[in-house]
């Protein structure tokens, strides 16, 4: 693994607002140097004006090529890539029986293809150095049965399986890789997303139906974005090295089982 004292890379999917840009920010303050990539080119800009230094890399991950593009920019720039933080992600509700190939192509293409060919491209670098770790943001969706949300809730129980076989195919070459599983945040998706079912539901008191739900969580609470970045940090920094293939759940007690 990199040496504690050597200034470290790391590529942030996703990066253009939310939890992604939270992630950027407390990697910044730790002395990671920091690319940043998503479609959002002005997102991307407010999330590089927290530090000096940041790389923005604006563009559509599910391109061809464009995950060996990022990465190869990140080692370009410095020599190394340590850490991927694989954020980026994409969800749309609609019922099951009315469910299209549009939404199924672009859920996998931003959740699980864009995601595992990161993963390949970092992790050839990786390997090459002997060091490295991965973390792939995957959710409690991924162990449910959410009849309108099945696109989404399928790329995530993908993204459980490449972590897994990431991990195995990696681990021999001193690359780490792991995910974390994050509970009801107060991120744009998660509120656009419970929006839409409440429309769905014929709900017109909103904040009843967002208390509905968050009194699910056998904590009580929604996580703070702030809290569920610092694990991903914690991941990417911190754990021991002995920690790999591993999903960490930080739901508040949603995903218990």
């Amino acid at each position: 693994m990199t040496e504690r004292n050597e200034q470290r890379t790391a590529l942030v999917t996703g990066a253009g607002g939310g939890m992604g840009r939270e992630i950027a920010h407390q990697l910044i303050a730790r002395g990671v140097r920091v690319a940043i990539a998503d479609i959002n080119a002005a997102g991307l800009a407010e999330t590089a004006a927290a530090g000096d230094g940041v790389a923005h890399l604006p563009g559509d991950l599910t391109r061809e090529g464009a995950a060996e593009t990022a990465v190869s920019a990140v080692a370009e720039r410095w020599g190394r890539i340590d850490i991927l933080v694989n954020n980026a992600g994409y969800g749309v509700i609609e019922p099951f029986l009315e469910m299209t190939l549009k939404s199924w192509e672009r859920t996998l293409g931003i959740n699980v293809t864009a995601l595992a060919m990161l993963t390949v491209a970092a992790g050839n670098a990786m390997k090459a150095a002997g060091r490295g770790r991965i973390v792939n943001i995957t959710s409690p969706a991924s162990r449910m049965a959410l009849p309108n949300y099945a696109a989404y809730s399928a790329s995530k129980a993908a993204v459980d399986s490449i972590t897994r076989a990431a991990a195995v195919a990696l681990a021999p070459h001193g690359v780490l890789v792991n995910s974390l599983a994050p509970g009801m945040m107060d991120t744009e998706m998660q509120r656009s997303t419970e929006a839409t079912m409440a429309r769905m539901e014929g709900r017109d008191d909103f904040e009843t139906f967002l208390a509905e739900r968050t009194r699910r969580i056998p904590l009580g609470r929604r996580a703070e974005i702030a809290e569920v970045a610092a694990a991903v940090v914690w991941l990417a920094l911190d754990a021991p090295d002995y920690l790999v293939a591993e999903r960490l759940n930080m739901s508040g007690g949603l995903d218990k089982d």
